[in-house]
């Protein structure tokens, strides 16, 4: 049996009837637009409702997460692969218990392992979905072949933008890679685009028009609009602290709207509009590409 069916009889065998984690996938077309805090603050606004969070770090090479929890990891995602850690031995838990893995360097290692191990990668990280809920998949920025890979194996993806055009043409550029992927299916993949860092909120939408106006005529991609973070000084403080303004200063006007788009968030996973694919499709899907 090669290994391709083997990974598809592991996501049979557990397709089961059990709960699916909620995989949501964090990204943007260049560095510095607040994408990690974006990922920690929603996952903040999860807890408070009761959902059970973990966050993937998958930006490599930099530790934003680990930095803005105030909180360092003994393990990692490569500790699983290699020291055959299981997958709750490399979660770090951080403020309102939500859990994170730091990514290392273990995913791009993945084209280098046997099939055993690959499976058991996989078996290890479909346990995400008896722990959380949602996991929030915080990626790198850019259009790196390992972004790529996260965001043609999710079923939703944030790209997070801010008003500045050299971040409007890079969110362009990164959609336009992305729908090139000889592997990206645009039916099975929701993309929402959330505004940073704007002065008013309703600068968001005018944001939203002007890169989806490009994006409709150009790429022919559909693209929603999730809603928008106001400029705080009281989020670039938290920052400075190593603490989610959802936390430090909860009545903030960035942490109203953090409120504002996880409700959003809740309210279209009530209405069935999103495909719960779990981790094991989740990861399978980047393996099968290897």
């Amino acid at each position: 049996m090669d290994q391709a069916s083997q990974l598809r009889n592991i996501i049979k065998a557990q397709s089961a009837p059990r709960p699916l984690a909620r995989v949501i996938t964090v990204t943007s077309g260049k560095g510095g637009v607040g994408k990690s805090n974006i990922a920690i603050n929603l996952a903040i606004q999860f807890r408070k409702v009761g959902q059970r969070v973990i966050i993937l770090d998958a930006d490599f090479g930099l530790a934003n997460i680990e930095i803005m929890f105030g909180a360092i990891p003994k393990h990692n995602l490569s500790d699983l692969i290699y020291q055959n850690k299981n997958i709750r031995e490399i979660i770090t838990w951080g403020p309102m218990d939500v859990g994170f893995i730091s990514g290392g360097s273990g995913i791009a290692g993945l084209s280098n392992l046997s099939r055993e191990y690959l499976i058991y990668i996989i078996q290890n990280l479909a346990e995400l979905d008896a722990i959380a809920d949602v996991v929030i998949i915080d990626t790198g920025a850019g259009i790196s072949p390992a972004v790529l890979e996260f965001l043609v194996a999710s079923g939703e993806v944030i790209l997070v933008t801010t008003p500045e055009p050299t971040s409007i043409t890079d969110s362009y550029s990164l959609l336009k890679a992305l729908l090139r992927h000889p592997r990206f299916q645009p039916n099975d993949t929701v993309i929402k685009m959330l505004a940073n860092r704007v002065d008013q909120l309703s600068d968001g939408q005018t944001l939203f028009n002007k890169l989806n106006t490009v994006v409709s005529r150009y790429l022919k991609l559909p693209l929603t609009y999730l809603g928008a973070i106001p400029q705080d000084n009281e989020l670039s403080q938290a920052v400075m602290q190593q603490m989610p303004v959802s936390l430090k200063s909860p009545n903030a006007k960035s942490v109203k709207a953090f409120e504002a788009i996880a409700l959003s968030l809740m309210n279209i996973e009530e209405s069935q509009t999103i495909n719960k694919r779990g981790m094991a499709a989740f990861f399978s899907h980047i393996i099968r590409s290897r």
